[in-house]
């Protein structure tokens, strides 16, 4: 699944090309995003991908209730892969109620049978994948082109995932590579994340891809944010953590020295200190392709600890639970 993220993003990218939006009554004032885990991080991808071309407030919403502040001015995106995902499907009865704008995003279920019941525009994505994590292209790249439908943002930043897919497919070798490299030094710690606050998307793709594929506990933190902190909670020696700096050549100078000089405090603390640097032209490159390669960091990191990447038993108790309630 890891392997066919490029592809997806071809296939991503066609899907974007047909969407179209019945017209809307009243002007966009602010965009919702409503969606849970695999299906909800495509939202904060967006976020961060849009936040210097979408003149709106972008909100990624997380749960069961939607804000108050949701209206007939909201565009509201629905994303929940399979269709069924509770918090969303709550989350759109409110957002119905007070007549937002919504469109939803998914391979089937409760969802779409929810727009197709109140004429609302949807997204059929292909079905058949067994991890909604493994998705990320579809959802990203659908709510992309949602926002793109409703005028909120234009054609480049589809030419800039088309661009980061070429790289993704030229350097799938190397990029293995170093994700088995990486993975070779987490083995036996507890990952922190750390990366500059306007890409804080991917160290969380990373968190939940080491949470959920490596069954492993993990955190992060954005710069410079973390210098008001958590900076001050390094100050015993962690020899069973490891820190990992996600860095672009080209972030905030600011940004970047704190970093640098905050790596510095902390290699004092730590023997496991790593600096990852993304490659490609545009911010979508560089997102896309530090996104990859913690995928399969995340995938070899399960295998070295020998555990199944794919199985997720304890949020399938979880749910089984729930439902008895």
């Amino acid at each position: 699944m890891i392997a066919r993220f490029p592809a997806q993003l071809t296939e991503a990218l066609e899907i974007a090309e047909k969407i179209a939006l019945k017209k809307h009554t009243s002007p966009y004032r602010s965009v919702l995003i409503s969606g849970m885990g695999g299906s909800g991080i495509g939202g904060n991808v967006v976020q961060d991908l849009v936040r210097g071309e979408c003149k709106l407030p972008i909100v990624v919403n997380k749960g069961y209730a939607a804000p108050a502040w949701a209206n007939k001015h909201t565009l509201a995106i629905c994303s929940s892969y399979s269709g069924n995902t509770e918090e969303t499907l709550a989350t759109f009865g409110q957002l119905l109620n007070a007549g937002a704008k919504i469109v939803c995003i998914a391979s089937g279920g409760k969802l779409i049978e929810l727009a197709k019941k109140h004429g609302m525009d949807y997204v059929l994505l292909p079905g058949g994948w067994s991890s909604p994590r493994a998705c990320l292209g579809y959802s990203l790249v659908a709510q992309l082109g949602v926002l793109r439908a409703a005028k909120l943002s234009g054609n480049r930043i589809f030419r800039q995932i088309d661009a980061a897919r070429k790289l993704l497919e030229k350097d799938q070798s190397d990029i293995r590579k170093r994700a088995q490299k990486l993975a070779g030094a987490l083995t036996g710690k507890t990952p922190v994340l750390y990366i500059a606050d306007h890409l804080e998307s991917v160290a969380m793709r990373w968190r939940q891809q080491i949470n959920e594929n490596a069954k492993m506990l993990c955190w992060h933190h954005v710069i410079p944010e973390m210098n008001h902190n958590e900076l001050v909670g390094w100050r015993n020696n962690r020899p069973d953590v490891a820190a990992i700096w996600l860095r672009n050549r080209d972030d905030f100078a600011r940004t970047a020295v704190r970093m640098t000089i905050n790596k510095e405090i902390v290699e004092h603390l730590t023997n496991t200190s790593l600096e990852v640097w993304s490659k490609g032209k545009s911010l979508a490159e560089k997102s896309l392709y530090l996104v990859h390669l913690g995928d399969w960091m995340s995938y070899y990191l399960a295998l070295a600890r020998e555990v199944d990447p794919v199985e997720i038993k304890v949020i399938d108790y979880l749910k089984g639970e729930l439902a008895k309630v």
